[in-house]
């Protein structure tokens, strides 16, 4: 009988610890500073990343800015994060190499993507950096830079 009891008890604190794990949320990934001060030097002059604002936590919310592919392409996507009911509107600018930009908007459903054109590389040369910034506008009228980065084209080798 007592056995009973101490496997039903070890089952039920197993069963809280893995439904309190899946729930509490997680500090790393809801904090979109994700700059460093690096700057690239490129032909048209440099290319240089600035600091990020700090959204309140009960705003927080992650957009992601991938890696160039070997076609220049650079895909920025909209995670969601606790804020994600009050986003607005996401906006996106790259600026090339040459100092060309490119602005974007990003869906505010978690999940939504959009593909940026950065420079690329010609043959096995690599390509020159671009830098990548991206504002989340929030209902209360706030807008918050959550990332600046600078991609590098990607090659095989």
């Amino acid at each position: 009988m007592k056995y009973k009891f101490a496997i039903s008890v070890i089952i039920l604190v197993c069963a809280a610890l893995a439904f309190a794990g899946c729930t509490t949320p997680q500090g790393s990934t809801a904090s979109p500073a994700t700059t460093s001060g690096t700057a690239g030097a490129t032909g048209a002059g440099a290319l240089v990343t600035q600091p990020t604002d700090v959204i309140p936590d009960y705003n927080a919310v992650t957009v992601d800015v991938g890696e160039k592919d070997y076609l220049g392409k650079i895909p920025v996507t909209f995670q969601g994060g606790q804020g994600q009911i009050s986003v607005k509107k996401i906006d996106v600018k790259l600026t090339r190499t040459d100092g060309t930009t490119q602005a974007a908007t990003v869906g505010i459903k978690k999940g939504d993507n959009v593909e940026l054109d950065g420079t690329r590389g010609t043959g096995s040369l690599q390509g020159q950096p671009d830098r990548v910034e991206v504002w989340v506008s929030m209902n209360n009228g706030q807008t918050y830079k959550v990332a600046d980065v600078l991609r590098e084209y990607r090659t095989r080798g």
